[in-house]
């Protein structure tokens, strides 16, 4: 079924995703895997691809604030099987960006913007803590200001951009009320009493720094207050439609290379003189996961339409990103077993997707919250 989602400007810039992830990407993404992080210049590379465009033109953007070009590079890195390289920049592009265009002072966006357009800033958010996940409420890095100063104490854990970012939009507590006590402070590369810790040690997404943090009275100016102090919970929830749909979208992506990959594997091996694939029970298997990776598709290129035009609600995109992921789940599963023993070796890329997609159905909101904020909306009790 032909989709309409994209127009002429997306497709251009699907070619110039396919050249930069042809040059730029898969050449050394085995390197950057067995690293565990990727090189700065990724960032700036896509920064001149036009990845951070959502940047106003005064600060070397064009203000396009436009989701359909991520989901086209995230679509053809999932397709080139290196997805999981470019999480750190669409994690900057679809979730840290947007709270920059949409609270930070004049001053700040003045201060910050042109070098993240750029790509030579590297941002990351903070949220989670040892021991709190998915509640906000339970956040207790604390933020006390003195004078023209915050002091924050606290530590943070499976942040993305860890050791790459250069400033760190962390949620801190700034009040004892569990949702209007939170606020959001910058916390730039250098700032004394702020230390990154290990590099974590991951099942998947080997190529993606992921680090712990640490605020020991860790001084940060007041100037770099992101909004107003206390609304900190209903920023980060107002973002969170467009990240749960940004996961969802790579999510469809991913399963429909996978399913090609088995496919392509099917064909070619063979059991009892013939190909795997044609055994009736390879090709129903197959059958039902490209149908439900089609319906899945279509449905969140409608909701991608919707938020474009500013109408996509939290339960839509709770929907998507909980059948999208369950989905790359039960693909990824379904295609290590038509691999056979191959399927389990990690140097074939099927095996390193299967451990890769597994975190898509915790980050951004585990499926368990996925399903409580769908379950609420109707109203059974």
């Amino acid at each position: 079924m032909e989709r309409d989602i994209f127009d002429h400007d997306h497709e251009a810039f699907r070619e110039a995703s396919l050249e930069f992830l042809a040059r730029e990407v898969t050449p050394h993404y085995a390197t950057w895997e067995t690293e565990g992080i990727v090189p700065r210049e990724l960032f700036t590379g896509l920064g001149e691809l036009g990845l951070f465009a959502a940047v106003p033109e005064e600060f070397g953007g064009s203000g396009v604030e436009d989701l359909r070009f991520s989901a086209v590079l995230a679509e053809e890195a999932a397709e080139a099987g290196v997805f999981p390289a470019l999480t750190g920049a669409t994690l900057q592009s679809d979730v840290v960006l947007p709270y920059l265009l949409r609270l930070a002072s004049a001053e700040q966006q003045q201060r910050w913007l042109p070098a993240i357009a750029e790509g030579r800033t590297i941002l990351a958010i903070a949220m989670t803590e040892p021991g709190t996940g998915s509640d906000l409420a339970g956040i207790r890095t604390r933020a006390v200001r003195e004078g023209d100063h915050y002091v924050v104490n606290g530590a943070k854990t499976f942040i993305t951009n860890g050791i790459n970012a250069d400033l760190v939009l962390v949620v801190v507590r700034t009040g004892d009320d569990p949702h209007r006590g939170l606020s959001l402070l910058a916390v730039e590369r250098g700032t004394p009493g702020f230390e990154r810790g290990r590099r974590l040690e991951k099942l998947g997404m080997h190529v993606q720094d992921t680090a712990e943090l640490s605020f020991s009275d860790a001084i940060v100016p007041a100037a770099n207050l992101v909004g107003e102090e206390g609304g900190g919970f209903f920023a980060l929830t107002s973002n969170l439609p467009t990240e749960r749909l940004s996961i969802a979208i790579a999510a469809v992506a991913q399963a429909r290379t996978a399913l090609r990959w088995t496919a392509d594997h099917v064909r070619a091996r063979k059991a009892f003189g013939v190909p795997i694939g044609s055994f009736q029970t390879t090709r129903h298997r197959l059958a039902d996961l490209d149908t439900e990776i089609d319906i899945t598709r279509h449905y969140v290129d409608r909701c991608l339409a919707e938020l474009v035009a500013g109408r996509l609600s939290p339960v839509d995109a709770a929907k998507a990103k909980l059948w999208a992921t369950e989905l790359l789940g039960r693909t990824t599963d379904a295609c290590v077993q038509l691999h056979g023993g191959y399927g389990y070796m990690t140097e074939y890329p099927i095996a390193r997707l299967y451990a890769d997609a597994r975190v898509s159905r915790i980050y951004g909101g585990t499926s368990e919250i996925m399903r409580e904020i769908i379950g609420r909306s109707l109203r059974l009790d």
